[in-house]
């Protein structure tokens, strides 16, 4: 399929999403996130994906969403077009794993987006923010939810009050990011993490992103009851039955994915 504001490539087992406005700094505009939305569902449904790495270039991830298409919007027409619900969590429904690598900015919506992916990868340019006190309003896409969920409520409302902005390192302190890397090495460590994670069995994957998913959810005993419950369904899985005799036998597994 043919995209005008997104690159995709498939690699060994991994799809890559490339957003692709660098005259805007990848501000997330209605076709772009279109479009991201179809491309994560084509690979989410292609079998021989197994996890995905959605990055934007050298100078930016993301600068937030694209304020000239926005600015002039009411409540009505936010309201009846359901913005953000519509177009922008796709990633949020994917079963799959999926890497953020993020170099230069990810501000407002483009920090939004990155954390709505399992984990961020963040080159030592990497600069996140949520900024958009500065332009009268407030995160929509999950920011002030998942930002204080990741790094916690004080550094949340520094972030959110005065619009300032994180630097890699302090992301990486802060636990809003998983690991820090040079911006030239971003990509290679991205796409190493997603064919690792894509050498795993897709089935116990799965489970793993569904019980640290459920962390965020629940409180802790109800979190710890649905890991334990996964932890015995996993064992009427045909890969848990390979892993672990491929483990006692000093082999390779190979896997069903069932």
């Amino acid at each position: 399929m043919a995209y005008r504001t997104i690159r995709v490539e498939r690699l060994d087992g991994v799809g890559l999403i490339r957003l692709d406005r660098p005259e805007v700094h990848n501000a997330l505009n209605g076709e772009l996130m279109r479009e991201l939305g179809e491309a994560l569902c084509t690979l989410e449904a292609a079998t021989a994906i197994r996890a995905m790495v959605i990055t934007g270039n050298e100078r930016a991830f993301a600068a937030g969403a694209d304020i000239a298409e926005i600015a002039a919007k009411d409540f009505a027409d936010l309201y009846l077009e359901n913005f953000v619900t519509t177009d922008w969590e796709e990633v949020t429904r994917c079963r799959k794993p999926v890497i953020a690598a993020v170099a230069g900015l990810a501000l407002g919506g483009g920090c939004e987006l990155a954390m709505m992916c399992d984990f961020i990868i963040a080159a030592d340019n990497a600069r996140f923010g949520q900024p958009e006190v500065k332009v009268g309003t407030l995160p929509g896409a999950g920011g002030t939810q998942r930002l204080a969920r990741a790094v916690g409520k004080a550094k949340a409302m520094d972030l959110c009050l005065t619009g300032r902005l994180m630097d890699a390192e302090e992301a990486e302190r802060s636990g809003l990011v998983s690991r820090v890397v040079p911006a030239v090495a971003l990509l290679d460590e991205a796409l190493a993490a997603a064919r690792q994670i894509a050498a795993h069995s897709g089935m116990a994957v799965r489970l793993n992103k569904a019980a640290v998913d459920r962390a965020f959810e629940t409180p802790l005993a109800e979190g710890v009851l649905f890991e334990r419950h996964l932890l015995y369904a996993s064992f009427s899985s045909a890969d848990q039955k390979e892993g672990m005799r491929a483990f006692l036998e000093k082999r390779e597994p190979h896997w069903q994915d069932r």
